[in-house]
């Protein structure tokens, strides 16, 4: 699976650390052994972070079944789960936390016996309420926050909320063979070690969002090893779902744009029709398929990408898989979300920026910075507050919206 990305080929594997580490003082001796190839992989510190981190994960399908796997085996403080749904038939085909014993009962509180078999030091919090009922400071206690199959409008509100309370945000999506990840870490430095290299490493600004912000070396093993410090700045999902633009060094180039995947057109287009409909997706009809076609039309050339890359195969394929829920899909793109996160909480290597855009018929992920021109990072707070069709009043989530319509954070209803 192709992974674009514009690092260095010397950052793209860590460092393992073979020497023994000097063992905090809150982790056990066990969970040195319990978590040993990780420990090994990104240093005892960083599992220490992710041993006391409270991650909030929003709706439980099975995107979030992988996701929800993954962080709990990696060895978090807790995990708390917000899903209102009931398991339904068509949730048995790609979730492996439910069985048809579980169908009619609440979503998460069916998974939560098998997720906490995983690891039973981790805490795993159910809350069968509705996400819509809680106030914006409620995300406030979360260490990093994660939305999946989200309605847009909704996305963009809990990430106001996330911004707010300077907390990471995670919102992903799955509709058959497609997917897509997105990050709002606002300001995340992170550590990069690797070997020296002749070249000299100086403090500078690489792109328009990372900049090297410290250096650092040590010898180890008879090797002399640089000890970056990267800085990355992120923009809203309000901006990077539709208004921001990709980056210069692909619009200059008509070669990197004919390589940019139409599926992200195609996103930004269904995104654009279920806020338009009210959560609906496109349904088979003539006028549906008619509008969706000229909203991907629409978005392919905002984008600045060739006409001929978005063909009416691509368009017919999207749309038949919309609804659907595929088990190696959803593995994929959950793993590399948790992946993420872990990296995050541990501060090391490069984390997501800020677009992932799956194509399972290609078996590639592509990543896309997507980003207005303009200041980045907390700059954008004001615009966050006051962004898209409501503002935050009064400290909690109750939102003006299309003539004073609440807050309604909803699953998409498939």
């Amino acid at each position: 699976m192709n992974t674009a990305s514009d690092l260095p080929l010397r950052e793209q594997v860590p460092i393992m650390d073979t020497t023994p580490a000097t063992v905090p003082a809150g982790i056990s001796a066990d969970e040195i052994a319990l978590y040993d190839r990780q420990i090994r992989l990104w240093g005892v510190q960083a599992q220490e972070k992710i041993r006391n981190a409270n991650i909030l994960l929003i709706s439980m399908k099975a995107l979030a079944n992988e996701i929800a796997k993954n962080l709990v085996l990696a060895g978090i403080h807790s995990l708390t789960i917000v899903d209102h749904e009931l398991v339904t038939e068509s949730d048995l085909g790609a979730q492996f936390f439910i069985t048809e014993a579980d169908v009619g009962t609440n979503r998460a509180e069916a998974a939560a016996p098998q997720i906490r078999k995983l690891n039973p030091r981790v805490n795993v919090i159910v809350d069968p309420t509705d996400i819509r009922s809680k106030g914006s400071n409620y995300f406030g206690a979360f260490d990093v926050v994660i939305a999946t199959d989200l309605q847009p409008v909704s996305l963009g509100l809990i990430n106001t909320a996330t911004r707010l309370g300077h907390k990471p945000f995670y919102a992903a999506g799955v509709h058959g063979f497609y997917g897509f990840i997105f990050s709002d870490l606002i300001e995340h430095q992170y550590l990069v070690e690797r070997e020296k290299s002749n070249r000299p490493t100086t403090l500078e600004k690489e792109t328009q969002t990372r900049s090297i912000v410290d250096v650092k070396e040590k010898k180890e093993s008879g090797k002399h090893i640089e000890l970056v410090t990267k800085r990355e700045l992120y923009s809203t999902w309000l901006l990077a779902s539709d208004g921001a633009n990709l980056p210069s060094d692909f619009l200059k180039s008509r070669r990197r744009l004919k390589a940019v995947t139409p599926i992200l057109s195609c996103f930004r287009a269904l995104w654009a029709f279920v806020e338009e409909h009210d959560g609906r997706l496109p349904s088979k009809t003539t006028e549906d398929l008619k509008q969706f076609t000229i909203l991907a039309t629409q978005k392919h050339k905002a984008l600045g990408l060739p006409e001929e890359t978005l063909r009416s195969e691509v368009l017919r394929s999207f749309l038949q898989n919309l609804g659907s829920e595929i088990a190696p899909v959803t593995a994929v793109l959950g793993g590399q979300l948790a992946q993420d996160v872990i990296n995050v909480l541990g501060a090391r290597q490069q984390p997501i920026q800020n677009m992932v855009i799956f194509d399972g018929e290609s078996m590639e992920a592509p990543m896309y910075p997507l980003h207005p021109d303009g200041e980045l990072g907390v700059g954008l707070l004001p615009l966050s507050v006051g962004a898209g069709n409501g503002v935050l009043a009064n400290g909690d989530m109750s939102m003006s919206m299309n003539g004073g319509m609440p807050f309604q954070p909803d699953v998409i209803e498939v």
